[in-house]
């Protein structure tokens, strides 16, 4: 049976006890070591740029973002235009786009597998269906079917994006590794004139 220990070790100093009185340049060097670091003064702050936002999303969080957004404009399409598959279509690539912008570096790869799966559940709210759940499926299966190009077209420009950021990155990673390769010069010191 395993006993949890309930007192601090003897051998260390309790927190707060007075430490014993030190003398020389040890006892200095500590003091400089524990003593707050001198505060900097603030940086200068720089005009704002105007650039695109740039979130970082996991593959689950990228999957999330793009199911809730294709399932968010679907529901505005039905309410505006009645449920317009093609209206659908076309807000499908910019999600597309920027699922596959917005997904981090370590999950790059699954952004052309969460588009297709959000334009299918996307697809609920407009998917033209009869009654019961039979008459949904059936909707949701004729919508696929007619509306394939839109699926295929989101998903190449999920890949096509995915694969220029890949390169990018592979590029990136090679040419740090060139750098930390090659030789550093030596740095001679310069001799004073007699």
């Amino acid at each position: 049976m395993e006993q949890h220990r309930t007192r601090p070790p003897q051998y260390r100093p309790r927190r707060g006890a007075p430490l014993p009185a030190q003398t020389g340049r040890a006892a200095a060097d500590r003091v400089r070591r524990s003593a707050p670091p001198a505060q900097r003064p603030a940086p200068v702050p720089t005009p704002a740029r105007r650039r695109m936002p740039n979130p970082r999303l996991t593959g689950l969080g990228g999957g999330l973002f793009c199911g809730a957004t294709m399932f968010a404009l679907a529901c505005l399409d039905q309410l505006l235009f009645g449920a317009s598959l093609v209206v659908y279509g076309v807000l499908f690539l910019p999600v597309c786009a920027l699922t596959a912008l917005w997904v981090r570096r370590g999950d790059i790869v699954t952004a052309p597998v969460v588009v297709p799966i959000a334009f299918a559940f996307g697809l609920l709210p407009v998917a033209d269906g009869g009654g019961g759940i039979g008459g949904e499926l059936m909707g949701l299966v004729t919508a696929l079917a007619t509306q394939a190009g839109w699926l295929y077209g989101g998903t190449l420009v999920a890949g096509v994006i995915t694969t220029v950021r890949k390169i990018h990155l592979m590029s990136r990673r090679a040419a740090r590794r060139r750098a930390a390769q090659r030789p550093r010069p030596e740095i001679r010191p310069r001799r004073r004139p007699a």
